[in-house]
């Protein structure tokens, strides 16, 4: 009885971690000039450990990224990587697959390993895959980021890390957010 137990919730898991996936990415990049800016982006965006695969629209500036299966995407890091490259992220939007997860607007949901702060959203139950675009400020020009912050009222949009705002978990004050809209 006690590994039915076992296969069953590892089962439970298993299925779980499948919808809790981050698949895949489109970034845009600003200040590319040059297929040599392009270049550099690319090459940067190719040394994340959890991208699989990487390709490229020259025309519009976009690298459309696939993560490897089950490997935790660290948002953060494409933007360093941007950065590093000497360039900037435009827009960012991801595609993840969720299974019956209800969000609505100015709501917290932790995410496959990242905590998502949904801003100008409706109330809804998402399901299979769905493109998110991140607003946080250095993912979205000056002028955007502006006209989402009139959205909201909570301070965690403005430093990107949880504040007193956030009633989701009581000690994680500190705790990285992004902000989100579907």
């Amino acid at each position: 009885m006690k590994k039915l137990t076992v296969i069953i919730l590892l089962a439970t898991g298993l299925h779980f971690s499948a919808f809790s996936q981050i698949k895949k990415a489109s970034l845009q990049a600003a200040g590319l000039t040059c297929a040599m800016c392009s270049r550099a982006t690319l090459e940067a965006l190719k040394t994340l450990p959890f991208v699989d695969k990487i390709d490229t629209d020259l025309n519009s500036t976009t690298f459309l990224l696939s993560f490897k299966p089950g490997v935790p995407v660290d948002i953060d890091q494409i933007k360093q990587k941007v950065d590093d490259a000497g360039f900037s992220v435009a827009k960012l939007v991801l595609t993840a697959s969720f299974d019956k997860v209800s969000v609505q607007n100015d709501t917290h949901i932790n995410y496959a390993g990242s905590t998502f702060h949904f801003i100008n959203a409706k109330n809804q139950v998402l399901s299979g895959d769905k493109d998110i675009t991140v607003i946080d400020k250095d993912f979205v020009s000056a002028k955007q980021f502006k006209k989402f912050s009139t959205q909201t009222t909570m301070p965690c949009y403005q430093t990107g890390v949880m504040a007193n705002c956030c009633k989701m978990e009581a000690n994680a004050t500190s705790h990285r957010i992004y902000h989100v809209t579907i």
